[in-house]
């Protein structure tokens, strides 16, 4: 299972009562953060997640509302005795900009390894869980970020029994090794079943809809998307920033054919997003106007 949580859904600059848009999340204690606001680790403070225990740090794109807290972050996890290597994924030149946000942070208990993504599409993968990261449309380079969890098939201790393999080279085999059992390579495939049904959660924000980001989201159990504007007047303001309108994330989730929306980095313009709930039910059923620290749990379809 995937354990979430939207830090903030404020878009440009924070508010009081709505912090800038961000998310956490974790499984299998492993901890991801996309984005770093200024005022992003007091929002983590406010989570059940420490800030001991972020691993990977994804940066969406270079603008100050993505990345300005980077420097307070790094120093909360260092207080927090942090020593374990973090890294960060970001856009071409992350690692110039990194190393002039963090003058003010230069000396560092943990190791930074900076992964920069120079092309359209980059996929990572982080024990179970696969990262693709896809080009979007704003007008500095960005990317959104899609998080599959993966999941192999059951284990059938009869197939495993009758090849003869040892009970205690079991486990061996559910984790996609192989093993010699009397004499004999007995493959995982051999005794495991076809890959289940993972998680998919899918993260886009401060770009125009495009093609690529509805593959990026195509049956997505959560797509938290970007709704910078709600009122359709606001539409040629949208398309000249390089924004999303409510009604364009709708149509990017239809086309993507995704089970849940949420909506987020609301413009400071938009002052009480939670006033077009039934404006985006309508269009969506299943889609929510978050609040800051909305939290979630995706689960596997048959737990």
């Amino acid at each position: 299972m995937i354990d979430l949580c939207l830090l903030g859904t404020g878009g440009t600059m924070p508010l009081p009562g709505r912090a800038l848009t961000s998310l956490l999340f974790r499984y299998s204690g492993r901890c991801f953060l996309v984005d770093c606001g200024e005022g992003t680790q007091v929002q983590i403070r406010k989570s059940n997640i420490s800030l001991h225990d972020i691993d990977v740090i994804m940066i969406t794109h270079f603008h100050a509302d993505h990345i300005n807290g980077l420097p307070g972050l790094l120093l909360s996890m260092a207080k927090c005795d942090r020593t374990e290597p973090v890294t960060i994924i970001a856009p071409m030149g992350a690692e110039h900009i990194i190393e002039c946000l963090c003058v003010t942070a230069p000396s560092m208990p943990f190791s930074i390894k900076i992964i920069e993504i120079i092309e359209d599409h980059k996929q990572f993968k982080f024990g179970d869980l696969i990262i693709d990261a896809q080009l979007a449309n704003h007008s500095v380079t960005c990317y959104a970020y899609s998080f599959t969890l993966t999941r192999s098939g059951k284990f059938n201790p009869e197939a495993a029994s009758a090849l003869g393999v040892d009970i205690r080279l079991w486990k061996t085999l559910q984790k996609g090794e192989s093993v010699t059992s009397n004499g004999r390579v007995i493959t995982s495939d051999m005794v495991m079943g076809a890959p289940r049904k993972g998680i998919k959660l899918t993260y886009c924000t401060d770009t125009r809809p495009t093609e690529m980001l509805a593959k990026l989201a195509a049956h997505s159990d959560l797509l938290i998307c970007e709704g910078m504007y709600a009122d359709e007047e606001k539409y040629d303001m949208a398309v000249e920033k390089r924004h999303m309108m409510f009604f364009e994330a709708v149509k990017l989730a239809q086309k993507a054919y995704v089970h849940e929306l949420w909506l987020t980095h609301f413009s400071p313009s938009l002052a009480k997003p939670q006033e077009y709930k039934n404006y985006l039910a309508n269009m969506f059923q299943n889609s929510l106007i978050p609040s800051d620290m909305e939290f979630k749990t995706l689960r596997f379809t048959d737990q």
